[in-house]
């Protein structure tokens, strides 16, 4: 795979990754994160929730943003610094969610981006919308 070159990224470029989230992926993320909150992996817990039923993790789907980062824009060699986070919408298993990632801003000088990123279900409802910040490291 031949990596993005930082002076190659133009504001408006984007890309993303898309997963359909299974019971699975909620149990996995539940044992990897230790976060086993009932919501989460007790059906008839969640019947009595406001979503009324299961929901994934909120991070679950924040690393989808990650994967786009980290494998397609900018690429290997980014380093996360920070991101900004709302989460609109609840996912529920069987949803498939599509991360998206869009240069909003370069800072030539130090190889910093701004991206907007956003996840979206399978009927176009944003369920995460926020603003990453990244270094794209190059060797010289």
């Amino acid at each position: 795979m031949n990596e993005l070159k930082y002076a190659d990224i133009k504001i408006g470029d984007k890309a993303s990754f898309s997963k359909t989230i299974s019971e699975s992926d909620i149990y996995n993320f539940a044992g990897v994160s230790g976060d086993f909150n009932p919501v989460h992996i007790n059906e008839e817990f969640a019947k009595n929730s406001l979503f009324k039923t299961r929901i994934a993790h909120g991070f679950l789907g924040v690393s989808f943003i990650s994967t786009v980062l980290g494998t397609k824009l900018p690429g290997p060699n980014t380093i996360y610094l920070s991101q900004e986070l709302q989460f609109k919408a609840p996912v529920k298993i069987g949803d498939t969610l599509t991360a998206e990632c869009e240069v909003l801003e370069k800072t030539d000088k130090k190889k910093i981006l701004k991206l907007k990123t956003t996840v979206f279900n399978q009927t176009g409802t944003s369920v995460i919308e926020g603003i990453a910040t990244v270094l794209k490291y190059e060797s010289t």
